[in-house]
């Protein structure tokens, strides 16, 4: 059996959290895409720590780990990311598995990377500048090194030819970095990453299946940057979605049971690209401010606004959500009212529906507004406990939805999470 966890907006939805709470119910947990422009902030014994590639299970000592074929795999990002596990006394080889189809990032993917973006001037798309989209294009071109490929006898031979194709590409643009130096930490994170359990990813995943084990498929970034669904071309470079899961970690779709869909209580975004009810005012700037609403990869501020339902509506339709997780309701504690948003109005006429092209149009958001709460939500701890006008706001968005939000998160802290039945 398999459970999907994944974001419903844009990303930093605060997964990582709710990964870690549901963590110990699953004897596996599988990152099935993305790569380290991902971001999962998690609080172990008091301390943050960040993971971008390594599944947020790493702190439960049962819980066995699978980076998927369908994760771009950076090994100098990787290596830090053990380090900061170990800190934690957690001996990251022991359950921490890596398939071999897993594509890897190179030195000149990076390279490429940066180079398109500066060749794009104005039109930038907001890119983390950490090689995921070449790397995916490489994938896609049939050029791509996997992780398998590093215990080949000619794996270097393969490395130098894609590299000076990748080399060739960046001639010509305004492009002066050394990569020696880059080049230098990949080579010694190879070595490193040749001593962890590179495994056949996909018999290995069915063959616990077939044990009975239980799964929970991670997903990183949101299913509104999804690269066939989301608001492109200001997407990611693979499927954020739920049918992810299968051509990410090599499952049959009947292994799926549950879609936990997470969704922050109010609407971010980082990088460019549309966002209908980004604000731009002192209410903006608040939410960011309260919210902490800086990128746990790149530290880049955060867009904000309000909730989007009909984004949202999208999100749960096209992944077949069956819970919802609504994240930092407690940031909204401040606020006299809070606008939801119910409809789009694009040329005089309002839809219920996402736009094929939303970055080529002009979209008003038409909104519902709901009274705040106006209470420090953070030390509640039950259904039970939550006001009427907080209930009203989450009742609101069950009936427009027609999925039920069954967790609320309060605050950062594992034990902030308060279950609705």
């Amino acid at each position: 059996m398999v459970d999907v966890l994944l974001g419903l907006q844009w990303g930093d939805e605060g997964k990582g959290k709710i990964v870690d709470y549901f963590a110990p119910k699953y004897d596996i947990i599988a990152r099935f895409q993305g790569g380290p422009n991902a971001g999962h902030t998690l609080y172990v014994e008091g301390k943050k720590v960040v993971l971008h590639q390594i599944p947020s299970g790493i702190f439960h000592q049962n819980t066995l780990n699978l980076i998927g074929n369908g994760v771009v795999l950076d090994a100098v990002t990787f290596k830090k990311e053990c380090e900061s596990v170990a800190a934690f006394g957690v001996d990251y080889r022991k359950n921490l598995y890596i398939a071999q189809r897993t594509n890897l990032i190179l030195p000149t993917h990076r390279a490429l990377d940066k180079a398109s973006e500066l060749a794009k001037g104005n039109d930038k798309i907001g890119s983390t500048l950490k090689g995921i989209g070449p790397a995916y294009m490489d994938k896609t071109g049939r050029n791509a090194l996997r992780v398998g490929d590093i215990l080949d006898k000619d794996f270097m031979a393969h490395y130098e030819k894609l590299k000076a194709k990748h080399l060739e590409l960046i001639k010509g643009n305004d492009f002066d970095e050394e990569i020696t130096a880059w080049e230098n930490e990949f080579f010694t994170a190879i070595e490193f990453l040749k001593t962890f359990k590179i495994v056949n990813g996909e018999y290995w995943i069915n063959e616990q299946l077939n044990a009975g084990k239980t799964v929970l498929a991670e997903g990183a970034q949101g299913s509104m940057l999804d690269v066939d669904f989301g608001t492109f071309p200001f997407v990611t470079s693979s499927n954020t979605i739920s049918a992810g899961v299968c051509t990410g970690l090599g499952i049959a779709p009947q292994k799926i049971r549950e879609v936990i869909g997470v969704t922050k209580a109010y609407c971010t975004r980082v990088g460019s690209g549309p966002f209908p009810t980004e604000l731009f005012n002192e209410t903006g700037e608040e939410l960011r401010k309260i919210g902490g609403e800086f990128g746990a990869t790149t530290g880049r501020p955060r867009r904000c606004g309000w909730i989007d339902l009909v984004a949202l509506k999208f999100a749960c339709m096209i992944n077949g959500v069956t819970k919802l997780v609504m994240t930092k309701a407690d940031v909204l504690d401040a606020f006299d009212e809070l606008d939801v948003c119910v409809s789009y109005k694009i040329d005089g006429k309002e839809t219920d529906q996402i736009p094929f092209q939303m970055a080529k149009m002009q979209i008003d958001p038409v909104y519902k507004t709901f009274k705040g709460w106006k209470i420090d939500s953070s030390a509640l701890k039950t259904a039970a406990e939550l006001p009427g006008v907080m209930n009203e706001y989450i009742g609101f968005i069950h009936e427009y939805l027609g999925v039920s939000v069954n967790y609320v998160s309060n605050g950062p802290g594992r034990d902030q999470l308060i279950e609705i039945k």
